[in-house]
């Protein structure tokens, strides 16, 4: 959606700092664009995906005439193989709003990835980063005796972080014992901590703008722009970066809606890509273990074992079936995730002193506001 206006300047004052939290497919680009040719604004992405270098259709980042035109902070620092903390992002962001008041400028902080802002407003516990030799001997341990062994551990050592979390959250469990292994204390202990949130800083007066869009207009939105990343080509972008990056699939980069599907479809067809020396191949086909490969299930309808499709479908018509599956995949996980980012933006009309879901309200020098619409964010902006 484009917004036309002639304004110049928006009613902040210029220690403000915004936040535009909205779902993905949203219009939350639009206006941003907008904000930062009205000169007061420069532009924080709170995304964990625009992170990745190389990761571009699949993540809908802006094109290079786009970031070039409308530079964005936070986008394009690492590579697909790095990981990236919250207390990072939390770090970054602290250091580039200081900049950008120095500069006599207001950060637009715009994104979609919740838990980045929930750090932001509502705090961090203290826990600390992991070592990298402990993530080292922790994913060693994952790969010589799988999940379940840690999941195991993890309930002797913090049984409160146990029953929290589900059984294959790889991410997570490591997570939880890698702290547990540094620091001789469980996380759940590290999180009941007292938090300190950036967005109550004395100094700066935050706008936390939730907009929360009708659902179907949203699916609709969702469902175009996947179409639009299947014909730019997500899935050579994945076989191009598992050609150039070391990449497993329990990698947070390679766990991002669209990237993980692609990879399912690429075991699933036997890819020749995943036979490239640098790629533990046995890693990919363990984490899609319940995906039977098209040589096995052609095997199966010749042998009359798989009943779910006929005998005489050839290997080209089944791969273009399990093509199908995994767009469908794809749009089902961007579905849910923009159900999960309804939860956090419905979190963050909830926080401490804050008003009833959708009312307004001002909590330690924080304006929480709500919205429907993304013109109505823009009307309250300008």
């Amino acid at each position: 959606m484009q917004y036309s206006s002639d304004s110049v300047s928006t009613n902040l004052p210029d220690n403000s700092v915004v936040c535009l939290m909205a779902p993905t497919a949203s219009g939350k680009t639009a206006l941003a664009y907008e904000l930062y040719d009205t000169g007061r604004f420069e532009l924080i992405s709170v995304d964990s995906a625009l992170i990745y270098r190389d990761m571009n259709i699949g993540t809908a980042k802006p094109i290079a005439d786009e970031l070039t035109r409308y530079p964005h902070h936070l986008v394009d620092i690492i590579d697909p193989m790095q990981s990236y903390s919250v207390a990072e992002f939390i770090d970054d962001v602290a250091r580039l709003i200081d900049e950008c008041h120095e500069r006599k400028k207001i950060p637009l902080l715009v994104g979609g990835t919740m838990m980045y802002y929930m750090a932001l407003l509502d705090g961090l516990s203290p826990v600390p980063d992991s070592d990298d030799s402990v993530r080292a001997r922790v994913e060693q341990w994952r790969q010589e005796e799988g999940i379940s062994a840690l999941y195991d551990y993890l309930g002797h050592v913090d049984s409160v972080s146990h029953q929290r979390l589900n059984a294959t959250d790889t991410q997570r469990i490591t997570r939880a014992i890698e702290v547990y292994l540094q620091t001789d204390r469980p996380i759940s202990d590290w999180q009941r901590e007292p938090k300190q949130a950036l967005a109550h800083h004395p100094e700066q007066q935050w706008h936390a703008l939730s907009v929360i869009p009708d659902r179907p207009w949203l699916h609709a939105r969702i469902e175009q722009r996947l179409d639009i990343m299947w014909q730019e080509g997500l899935v050579a972008e994945v076989v191009g970066l598992l050609e150039k990056y070391p990449l497993t699939p329990n990698m947070p980069s390679m766990r991002c809606v669209g990237y993980r599907q692609v990879l399912e479809y690429l075991v699933r067809t036997q890819h020749p890509v995943l036979d490239k020396t640098h790629l533990d191949k046995a890693q990919f086909y363990e984490a899609f273990a319940d995906s039977k490969s098209l040589m096995a299930i052609n095997k199966m309808q010749g042998e009359g074992v798989y009943t779910n499709a006929q005998p005489d479908v050839s290997y080209a018509e089944t791969e273009a079936l399990a093509c199908q599956e995994m767009q469908n995949k794809a749009l089902y996980a961007t579905r849910q995730l923009a159900k999960r980012q309804y939860t956090w933006l419905r979190k963050v009309a909830q926080l401490p002193d804050a008003a009833s879901e959708f009312d307004d309200a001002v909590t330690k020098g924080m304006v929480l506001k709500n919205f429907t619409t993304m013109a109505q964010a823009r009307d309250y902006l300008f």
